[in-house]
């Protein structure tokens, strides 16, 4: 946003400065044309006074046979399209300048020495879901199953969260998603409305991206299309509690494909997942 208003601000200017020469430029023609106005008057009043003179006669007035005026069918007003587009360019430019790159390998292997192991709590999965015994994958039940519902259980919406939390730290860890074609994955708070259907944005304490009718997102409040080159496999998540980062990257690529920045953590964060498409899978590595 600031190159762009930076770039708005360098058009205007110049197109100012344009508009300040045209005006000069105007004046100058305004001027030209009031005199070319008065020299005809002088000629029109000449030839009214020689209109019942011989033609011959008008060849001893210069004025009436040599006046040079300029072709005014020529004087154009000059646009700014050229300024614009050349802006809009550079621009483009700019933006193509700043897509995701791949991580360096010791940028990855930064990341990976926060990697923690993540597990599901099967106490917040919602009855439609079922867990592992090895509390590492969740797939979606073809019928609702008949469980508690405590405090803890997520009933609202098809979601789990893992047993892990973070109050403080850097954390890294991975998720996959090959056999997946519905899904959101994130970090969400603690105190999550668990018995109502939640939209899964950083308003109600969820920070995500997710999968959902084949399109890519992030779920911030602009709904951000994902740049995604190929199908993802795995989505590492890395989460910094007090810089307020929670980042997202395509593991096989290790290009960032999201990053939520500013966030201001006050209670502790868990890992979140929601499954969507029948008998879809979730692992985690």
């Amino acid at each position: 946003m600031e190159m762009i208003q930076k770039n708005r601000d360098e058009v205007l200017q110049e197109i100012e400065e344009k508009q300040t020469k045209m005006k000069t430029e105007a004046e100058a023609l305004i001027q030209g044309l009031e005199q070319e106005i008065c020299e005809l008057k002088q000629t029109s009043s000449e030839v009214e006074q020689l209109s019942c003179s011989e033609d011959h006669i008008l060849k001893t007035f210069p004025s009436l046979t040599a006046a040079q005026h300029r072709d005014w069918t020529r004087v154009t007003a000059p646009l700014f399209l050229g300024t614009v587009q050349r802006a809009v360019i550079k621009v483009k430019k700019q933006i193509r300048s700043m897509y995701p790159k791949p991580l360096s390998e010791s940028q990855l292997m930064k990341l990976q020495r926060h990697a923690v192991e993540v597990t599901l709590d099967s106490g917040t999965a919602h009855p439609e879901l079922t867990v592992s015994e090895d509390l590492k994958q969740v797939s979606r039940t073809r019928i609702k199953r008949k469980l508690l519902n405590n405090l803890r259980r997520i009933t609202g919406f098809r979601g789990v969260l893992g047993k892990q939390s973070f109050s403080s730290g850097r954390h890294y860890y991975e998720v996959n998603v090959s056999e997946n074609t519905d899904w959101v994955l994130g970090i969400a708070k603690t105190s999550i409305n668990r018995k109502e259907a939640t939209y899964a944005n950083s308003t109600n304490g969820f920070w995500t991206i997710r999968l959902i009718n084949g399109e890519y997102g992030a779920a911030d409040p602009h709904c951000t299309p994902l740049q995604v080159k190929s199908v993802l496999q795995k989505v590492g998540v890395f989460v910094d509690y007090e810089e307020g980062l929670v980042l997202f990257y395509d593991v096989d690529t290790a290009v960032l494909l999201y990053g939520f920045t500013g966030c201001s953590f006050t209670e502790k964060l868990c890992p979140y997942f929601f499954i969507g498409g029948r008998e879809n899978k979730t692992l985690l590595l």
